[in-house]
């Protein structure tokens, strides 16, 4: 196997005021590789709330020179910091990969998706942050400006430990507010390497901070803390809701993106031969842990068994494994916890009458004893109220179901409490625009996998899935600053 053996095992400092400090507690985690538990990728800081009070503070302090430089300035930076990834992208990819579990591909990609990201939000720095407005007063001047919340609070997830820490961070940056970063424990040290590159860039102190620790006492800190201006979070819907209760209960600004349930509609003219091979990279690439990732699958009866057999003959091939190994397309999950919630569902779905196809466990042999992987797994005669059918699993884990028409369809897709991403496969002008206008997502795609958004398009959904507010894109600019009216008399 082509795997990278670590022969030091690094502590990783929290980042507050352009210096790495250690936890005033003296505590730390370990984090662990999902594809073998007994391999340590680095200790990381268990901090307290005194460590998060540093952190707001320098970042309150800096934000007061930070908001004064121009945005073409701001933008300088975020290029510098774009250019310090790049010269690093394999280490930080195989870090992701040593420490999250997904493959090395996906990895590197995920670390050049961060790296453009930067690239575009520097040239945000060059684009219009207001508008002349006529006053009903000809001797006067009414415009709109931009200005920055201030302090925000980014918490970010383990699935995508590169892409959403930097999605966020870099827009927040450019319209001038500061940081302070949560990023999950799980992938705590893939965030220290992008903090490091921020800091080779020159960053100034206190403009970005990072603080590690539970999610109870550094996420709620951030949550609680009456100079934190705004807080943008990915991560459960349970967990979000209480990060947005709590950030209304003291009038801050907050910003949701969570779970998904996410259909795909095969209809009988489309081409079955793309609709497998997205319904496979949708549903089961980063082994499924993706918020936009496939989960149902949706077939017109006169094409499911076809469909089904190419399915089920594809998956079949796929290789699970380490993904630093160059043959392994599927990786373990990114925890024990994680799998074990996998398994959850697996379970509760045969315990349901769905009909497993294929999968529902954990792959035998020597080198899967010590990983948190779990077998692609395929149910059919799932019916849409079942629990496989309702829950987000963060899984590889499709459930089949049959349908007569496009309007039934689309009706049993929209029947879930989430509306993050869609997808439909056909040929079929009308189908696609009965699709478009009814399906209650925030994603739609057409002749294509739900799992994706390119970086300048706005990312978000419906329902449950977010607080329906945007990220990505120029619609950024909407959470991260707050706009300002000026009526000027001569």
């Amino acid at each position: 196997m082509n795997v990278t053996v670590q022969t030091t095992v690094n502590t990783y400092f929290n980042y507050i005021n352009g210096e790495w400090t250690p936890s005033s507690t003296g505590n730390v985690d370990a984090s662990v590789n999902p594809a073998n538990k007994n391999e340590i990728v680095g200790y990381v800081q268990r901090s307290s709330k005194e460590d998060l009070d540093k952190a707001v503070a320098a970042a309150k302090k800096a934000q007061v020179q930070w908001r004064k430089l121009s945005g073409p300035a701001r933008g300088e930076y975020l290029y510098k910091i774009a250019n310090a990834m790049e010269k690093r992208i394999d280490e930080i990819a195989e870090t992701m990969t040593r420490e999250m579990g997904k493959t090395l591909p996906e990895a590197k990609g995920e670390t050049a998706r961060g790296i453009a990201i930067l690239r575009y939000y520097a040239g945000e720095g060059m684009r219009k942050i207001g508008e002349v407005i006529p006053s009903s007063d000809s001797e006067a001047l009414m415009f709109t400006t931009r200005v920055p919340l201030g302090v925000v609070g980014v918490i970010t997830p383990w699935n995508f430990p590169v892409a959403i820490p930097i999605w966020k961070m870099a827009p927040a940056l450019v319209y001038g507010n500061t940081v302070v970063l949560k990023p999950a424990q799980e992938t705590a040290v893939t965030a220290a390497k992008i903090i490091e590159c921020m800091d080779e860039a020159g960053l100034p102190a206190g403009v970005v901070n990072m603080v590690t620790g539970s999610g109870s006492v550094i996420g709620q800190g951030i949550i609680d803390h009456p100079d934190v201006n705004g807080i943008t979070f990915t991560g459960s819907n349970q967990v979000g809701k209480m990060v947005g209760q709590g950030a209304l209960a003291r009038g801050a600004k907050y910003q949701l993106e969570m779970g998904g349930k996410n259909p795909v509609i095969v209809l009988e003219d489309a081409d079955l031969e793309l609709a497998v091979d997205a319904t496979i990279s949708g549903g089961l690439r980063s082994t499924g842990q993706k918020c936009t990732c496939t989960s149902r699958v949706f077939v017109q009866r006169g094409v499911y068994d076809q469909f089904k057999e190419k399915l089920l003959a594809k998956i079949k091939q796929l290789k699970i494994g380490n993904g630093l190994d160059g043959d392994t397309w599927m990786g373990p999950c990114a925890s024990e916890s994680q799998l074990n919630t996998v398994l959850y569902y697996i379970e509760k779905g045969i315990e349901e009458g769905a009909t497993l196809l294929y999968g529902g466990g954990r792959p035998e042999g020597g080198e899967f004893q010590n990983g948190f992987y779990v077998q692609p797994t395929v149910f059919e005669n799932v019916s849409p109220k079942m629990t496989i059918a309702q829950e987000e699993i963060f899984g590889p884990v499709l459930a089949l179901m049959k349908v007569d028409t496009v309007e039934e369809a689309i009706a049993l897709a929209n029947d879930v409490q989430f509306g993050l991403s869609a997808s439909i496969f056909t040929k079929d002008i009308s189908s696609m625009l009965s699709f478009i206008n009814e399906i209650e997502a925030g994603l739609v795609r057409i002749n294509a996998e739900s799992a994706g958004v390119e970086l300048q398009a706005p990312f978000g959904g419906m329902k449950q899935s977010s607080s329906h507010s945007r990220e990505q894109g120029q619609a950024a600019i909407e959470f991260f600053t707050s706009i300002k009216t000026v009526f000027v008399k001569a």
